[in-house]
């Protein structure tokens, strides 16, 4: 499935429905988005090719990071969503540092989801990871998966 020598990612099989995942990721990003006891908060997510997607992290000390500033490429309802930093709402320009895509698949009774960041070259991607990839986007995956079957739970 890789694009690119530049990618990194995460997937994991969630024991609950597509819809349920999209509604998850949709509607509920400030709850998983980022690894605990950081957290995020949405500015704006307007789910549309060009559409503006900004997201602010907090630390527990009081640290921040972004907004994080990008636009959708694509957005496929329950099935993949597209972001990239390289443009800013309105397609001004801005320094890339990655493009993220977002699958959700079928898989038996439940969804395949898988995260991924594909960066301009290899110096963005060892960046990266040394800025904790796996560690940060494992557990949010790990809090997506909960989050997901606790809805599904009582759905």
């Amino acid at each position: 499935m890789s694009g690119t020598a530049h990618e990194l990612s995460v997937t994991c099989l969630i024991d609950a429905p597509r819809e349920i995942c999209w509604k998850v990721w949709t509607d509920l990003k400030d709850e998983w988005f980022c690894p605990k006891p950081w957290r995020a908060e949405v500015i704006e997510e307007d789910m549309r090719p060009g559409g503006r997607s900004a997201v602010q992290m907090f630390g527990p000390d009081g640290e921040e990071t972004g907004p994080m500033e990008g636009i959708f490429l694509e957005v496929v309802p329950g099935a993949r969503i597209v972001t990239t930093d390289a443009y800013a709402a309105g397609w001004i320009p801005q320094s890339p540092f990655m493009t993220a895509i977002w699958d959700f698949a079928a898989e038996g009774d439940g969804t395949r989801f898988t995260a991924t960041a594909r960066h301009w070259d290899a110096e963005a991607k060892a960046r990266h990871e040394e800025m904790g990839f796996h560690p940060g986007w494992d557990e949010m995956m790990a809090q997506f998966k909960a989050l997901c079957e606790t809805s599904a739970a009582s759905a």
